[in-house]
């Protein structure tokens, strides 16, 4: 290979999973049935340019309902939504299109089941992220315990004869977040937990391909918004296994530096992120260094669509 050229290979899985492609869609439809000024809950998903795209069009994105109008139809996130918002919703007569992801969905089932037996339940995840926020909603604040890392279980003071069941975030690190469960199972024995980690395919799949990345490349670049949870540990999965790794949330935050002497780059992005900024990067880099290869093997997800909410 030349000097002048570089190795670029794609993660296998990346970019829109299929609850954010059905959040997106779910938006686009009702602009088309309600027009703009269109209501949207917290940021559809966490992405910069996704949300910067939609408000030029109108949309105008609130996190409390008290900034809609009576009568408004409002869009609620992909990342789920507490119980009592909705209950706020049904009494002001807005109407609710509710964009949440299935598999977060699915979660707030296991909470309310949980909470129907009686179990004290742990939730694993990030404070103050908006999906966490959302599943304790339907779980009373006396019947919750929220922990981020392992050190946070030896900070719980909860009886060792109580009915205890833990769920956990699905945009986490798969590898962190069973580390985590081991020892609230060993602290534990008694605790109950779903048959496997609620951490979404999507997520499991781009952290998977970021680690049959790490296996050939130099250099790996995450594309994905600062404030999304997924990206993030995209990023940390390369870190943890040996690798230099970069988030950034477009190609103008590419440092040429980075990837200047190396040969093999890698380059996945967070399940929010549109291709288009996958491809501004790939452009720097074969503008720096014309005739690179660019390599990317087929996608687990291509099939895999969600049944869209009523609009």
């Amino acid at each position: 290979m030349s000097k002048n050229t570089k190795i670029i290979e794609l993660a296998s899985t990346q970019g829109f999973c299929a609850g954010v492609s059905n959040a997106i869609d779910t938006v686009e439809l009702a602009i088309a049935k309600y027009g703009t000024p269109l209501y949207v809950r917290h940021h559809i998903v966490h992405n910069t340019r996704v949300i910067k795209d939609l408000e030029k069009r109108g949309v105008i994105f609130i996190e409390e309902l008290k900034d809609v109008p009576d009568n408004t139809p409002v869009v609620f996130s992909a990342h789920g939504t507490a119980p009592n918002i909705f209950e706020e919703a049904t009494k002001r007569k807005i109407k609710v299109i509710d964009a949440t992801c299935p598999l977060v969905t699915k979660v707030h089932k296991e909470a309310l089941n949980y909470v129907k037996r009686g179990f004290h339940i742990i939730l694993i995840g990030h404070k103050g992220h908006q999906e966490l926020t959302g599943t304790a909603g339907y779980i009373p604040k006396e019947k919750r315990s929220i922990i981020e890392t392992e050190s946070d279980i030896d900070e719980l003071k909860i009886p060792a004869n109580i009915q205890l069941a833990y769920l956990t975030q699905t945009t986490l690190s798969i590898r962190d977040t069973m580390g985590i469960i081991n020892k609230l199972i060993t602290t534990y024995p008694q605790i109950q937990g779903p048959k496997r980690a609620d951490i979404c395919f999507a997520t499991q799949n781009r952290q998977d391909a970021i680690i049959d990345l790490s296996t050939r490349c130099d250099i790996i670049i995450v594309c994905g918004s600062p404030e999304s949870s997924n990206s993030n540990r995209l990023k940390e999965c390369a870190q943890q296994e040996n690798i230099e790794a970069y988030i950034l949330d477009s190609a103008d935050e590419l440092d040429i530096k980075w990837v200047q002497n190396k040969k093999h780059i890698g380059i996945s992005s967070g399940a929010s992120v549109p291709q288009s900024i996958v491809e501004d990067v790939i452009k720097k880099i074969q503008k720096k260094w014309p005739g690179s290869t660019l390599l990317q093997k087929p996608s687990l997800e291509k099939h895999i669509v969600f049944q869209r909410p009523e609009i």
